[in-house]
């Protein structure tokens, strides 16, 4: 069996994620969550914003360097927001989201930038305590590596950038589709020779 791969900027089904630049809102609280690149997108939105030291005043920021080492903390840090945490990586950035929202009300404004992996995982949390999707806005900025889970044996990767892959959990090789799980956030991984084993094409560097 031939697998042909799909061009990253190729169209792709309803479940991929679909993001924009982020927008300044009103509202008493913004809850600001990023990573690598995030910073830059969460600069550039309170650059445009005319309400910004409302913002800034009802602002909680958080934010993790992101999965290839780059590091925006100071350049959040000097905003000045009301609250500002910076966590070493997204598992330990989340416990402070989730003790966040316990406190959030409606109206509540959401801003997530960064890697696919950190707004995946952070609009789940978001998602989860029932505020409505039209609250949150998501920019993806800087790394395109992805967060993939193997549909076989339910193990998820962190950090891929090659397609197909190695399947760090049941070793199977497999094919990042763009399916995409809001429940799990992660993309879906199927076992690219299951039909004709030991058949793999050339591993592709497709996220970076």
């Amino acid at each position: 069996m031939k697998v042909e791969l799909t061009p990253i900027d190729a169209p792709s089904i309803k479940s991929r994620p679909v993001y924009a630049p982020l927008e300044p809102r009103p509202g008493k609280l913004h809850v600001i969550v990023a990573d690598d690149a995030g910073a830059d997108a969460v600069n550039d939105m309170l650059t445009k914003a005319t309400n910004r030291s409302e913002i800034l005043a009802g602002a909680h920021v958080m934010y993790c360097p992101g999965p290839t080492g780059t590091d925006g903390t100071a350049k959040l840090e000097a905003l000045g927001a009301a609250q500002f945490f910076r966590a070493p990586t997204i598992p330990a950035l989340l416990p402070r989201l989730v003790r966040v929202l316990l406190d959030a009300h409606m109206g509540t404004q959401f801003y997530l930038a960064g890697s696919e992996s950190l707004i995946g995982q952070a609009e789940r949390e978001i998602m989860n305590t029932g505020f409505p999707f039209a609250s949150i806005q998501k920019e993806q900025r800087g790394s395109t590596l992805r967060r993939v889970q193997c549909v076989h044996c339910k193990g998820i990767t962190e950090n891929v950038a090659t397609d197909p892959f190695r399947c760090s959990h049941c070793g199977l090789s497999l094919f990042v589709r763009d399916h995409y799980s809001r429940r799990m956030a992660a993309f879906q991984g199927v076992n690219i020779d299951a039909e004709d084993p030991g058949l793999v094409p050339e591993s592709v560097v497709r996220f970076k």
